[in-house]
């Protein structure tokens, strides 16, 4: 698994080393087989690792968190520091973060990362990176902790992150109650998200705020 983590490794931190090293592998497969065949459509391995190479540029690091959270162990690290590099993605610019990983024997390992490199669990389109100086969790291979996947929703911001997609209801709900508080199909809109979002986290969200949400449940009007 170190072997198989270490070539993820290589292919997500290093993705255009990583399309020359498969174009070669390509190149030389091509020939051996091309050679011992007796037939030159071999040499199509060369587009194939040429194509492979192109769109590893963009999935690297999709197939090493799935690879990661599958096969590895549980760790944690935090964000030292945090730069604003010239290389933009998307019209923003890359950022390079600086990181301790805490294995789960307790030793320390330094390593870095940046936006394009990060490995995230779940797959999303959103590069979502824990705020600097906090603890979020992760999963490494034994024997090279510096490759790892940030798994987000067992992470202090992911469930954040998560809690507030899971207000988003209860607020539009609030809004459309409050447009039109006579509105029976509003009320009832409203009384659903807010019950469902006090059942989903009465244990884990801001006791203020489950008993903030229980009294505009008790302010609702009673069902006909």
């Amino acid at each position: 698994m170190v072997i198989l983590s270490a070539i993820s490794y290589f292919f997500t931190h290093h993705p255009f080393w990583a399309w020359l090293v498969l174009v070669l592998i390509g190149v030389l497969l091509g020939r051996l087989l091309a050679k011992w065949r007796g037939s030159g459509g071999w040499y199509g391995l060369i587009l194939v690792f040429f194509i492979y190479g192109q769109i590893n540029l963009f999935t690297a690091h999709i197939f090493n968190a799935l690879f990661l959270e599958a096969f590895g162990v549980d760790g944690t690290a935090v964000i030292t520091q945090s730069e604003e590099t010239s290389s933009t993605l998307n019209d923003q610019n890359i950022w390079a973060y600086d990181a301790v990983v805490k294995t789960a024997d307790g030793k320390d390992v330094v390593t870095r990362f940046d936006t394009m490199s990060a490995s995230i669990y779940p797959i999303t389109n959103a590069i979502m990176i824990p705020p600097k100086g906090e603890t979020f969790a992760i999963r490494y291979i034994p024997g090279l902790p510096r490759n790892f996947v940030i798994m987000r929703d067992l992470s202090p911001y992911g469930k954040e992150y998560l809690l507030q997609e899971d207000r988003r209801p209860v607020e539009k709900a609030a809004a459309q109650f409050a447009a039109s508080p006579n509105n029976k199909a509003f009320v009832a809109e409203y009384r659903q998200a807010l019950a469902a979002f006090i059942a989903k986290h009465r244990n884990d969200a801001d006791p203020a705020l489950i008993a903030n949400y229980h009294a505009q449940l008790d302010a609702l009007p009673q069902a006909d």
